[in-house]
Parts: structure tokens; C-alpha cells; sequence
């Protein structure tokens, strides 16, 4: 699985994709995490199966979500508490159940 997390430069989220490539290294699933911009997602979608929205830029969501809607990509909205405290793990299975949905 491939997940993509969005931010409003793409730098803030840095700190939470180091945890989640942690977290994933002990999993038997094949995951791999990247950040990126809201600006620079049509560029990065193709190559995503999930797309984890950082809270800060939950106002543009539903834009996310537009550009998403064209290459049948879910989006979800980080959980704000876990995003806050860096759970990479916690992010991991929040994604993990968006998928398997």
C-alpha cells in the first residue's frame, strides 16, 4: 500500500511519515508512506492507493477530495489526536481500515 500525506508545503508532515515508515517496517504488509504539498498532489496521486489528509488543511478537503474523485483515490482526514502526538501507528491503522473498507 502506498499512502500519501497531504500538508499545505508538504513539510510539516515530515515527523509523522518518519513514524509511520517505522511503524510499518514491523508489519507484514508492504507499505510505503510520502508526503506532499495540496498543490502538488495531481503530480503524486497516480502513484498513491490512500490519501491522509493533515488536519491543518481539512478547509480544503473537499478540493482534495475533487481531484481525488477523478483517479477513484479515497481520502481521509488524519485523526487530529493522532497526527498531534506523532502516533505513526496509530495513523497506519486508521489507514489500514480505510482500505480494507
Amino acid at each position: 500500500m502506498k499512502i500519501l500525506v497531504i500538508c499545505s508545503g508538504g513539510m510539516s508532515t515530515s515527523m509523522l511519515v518518519k513514524a509511520m515508515v517505522k511503524a510499518a517496517e514491523g508489519m507484514s504488509e508492504d507499505i510505503s508512506v510520502e508526503s506532499g504539498s495540496v498543490s502538488g498532489l495531481t503530480n503524486m496521486i497516480d502513484k498513491s492507493d490512500l490519501i491522509m489528509v493533515a488536519p491543518q488543511v481539512r478547509h480544503r478537503l473537499e478540493e482534495i477530495r475533487n481531484i481525488a474523485d477523478k483517479y477513484s483515490k479515497p481520502v481521509t482526514l488524519i485523526e487530529p489526536q493522532l497526527y498531534g502526538l506523532i502516533d505513526g501507528k496509530g495513523v497506519l491503522k486508521q489507514a489500514l481500515g480505510i482500505v480494507k473498507k
